[in-house]
């Protein structure tokens, strides 16, 4: 039962923050709050991809063999000196599976 109440709450605060732009059409965010708001993307996808490359297997992997924290170094500086998400993608895709390979790990 309290699953269910917990869905439910979720779903009920869920449509309320997505119905009220369509209730309020006109309603603006002070400057500073519409500034901090383009952070957020950034926010959840580091939150997402950075646990997943300092722990990939469950425990700190803070070693040289780490192809998931390197590919993931390697796609930063792609990003960074690029500025273009098709080569972030691409680099750090076949950064991944180089390093993969060049450290015996990939299941053949």
């Amino acid at each position: 039962m309290l699953i269910w109440l917990l869905i439910f709450g979720m779903l009920a605060i869920t449509f309320l923050i997505r119905y009220s732009f369509f209730a309020w059409p006109n309603l603006r965010f002070p400057r500073l709050a519409e500034q901090g708001l383009h952070y957020v993307p950034v926010a959840v996808l580091t939150a997402i991809v950075v646990p997943g490359m300092l722990m990939p297997e469950g425990q700190w992997a803070l070693r040289w063999d780490n192809a998931y924290l390197l590919a993931g170094l390697l796609a930063i500086l792609i990003a960074a000196l690029s500025r273009n998400l098709l080569a972030t993608i691409a680099g750090g895709l076949l950064g991944f599976f180089l390093l993969r390979w060049a450290f015996g790990q990939l299941p053949l």
